[in-house]
């Protein structure tokens, strides 16, 4: 069983397809189908999972490991969470391309560094990605990782900057100033 130093989820295993051992499974890869790109596959209790096939079926892949052929065999890996290490990884992004694992746990800043809280995930719900953030007392508040939103991101400096207007901390007028907060929430 390998231990990965550095893991990087790239998808959860759903349930079982069929009586061949198919599984369905969502990819956090940006092609979807790139999910076995990046060689085996780890999950949490340590087994190595090789994608010998996979085809998208609605909003999920359906994926055939090597070594699962029943439908025992896929039930024994729903629920999975699959990962790589790091480094297996492109290093070479594209400005304003990160992967969510470098997100989570950035510390949340406005422009004149007022801390927020900290990233504690990164969700995509259909309509692009949206971050969960930890605020410093209080409930996890979800606001858009979009330009507007999160005009500046810092990871290698552990932080990023959001517009807390834009970002939905607090509420705005609407000329686009600040709303006295105690109007915004009767």
């Amino acid at each position: 069983m390998a231990v990965l130093r550095d893991p990087v989820q790239l998808g959860v295993v759903g349930a079982p397809h069929g009586i061949r051992g198919e599984l369905r499974v969502k990819s956090f890869t940006q092609d979807p189908l790139a999910i076995g790109d990046y060689g085996p596959l780890h999950t949490d209790d340590g087994r190595e999972l090789l994608v010998q096939k996979a085809r998208p079926a609605k909003n999920v892949l359906v994926v055939s490991f090597a070594g699962v052929n029943d439908r025992s065999g896929a039930e024994a890996l729903a629920g999975a969470r699959l990962f790589v290490e790091r480094a297996v990884l492109p290093q070479d992004l594209d400005e304003e391309e990160y992967y969510h694992a470098d997100l989570i746990g950035l510390s949340v800043r406005d422009a004149a560094g007022e801390d927020f809280g900290k990233v504690i995930a990164v969700h995509d719900f259909g309509a692009g990605d949206i971050l969960e953030v930890k605020p410093v007392s209080g409930r996890s508040v979800m606001m858009p990782f979009t330009r507007d939103a999160v005009p500046e991101v810092k990871p290698s400096a552990g932080y990023m900057v959001v517009d807390p207007a834009a970002a939905g901390l607090i509420a705005s007028d609407e000329d686009g100033s600040e709303a006295d907060e105690s109007e915004a929430h009767p």
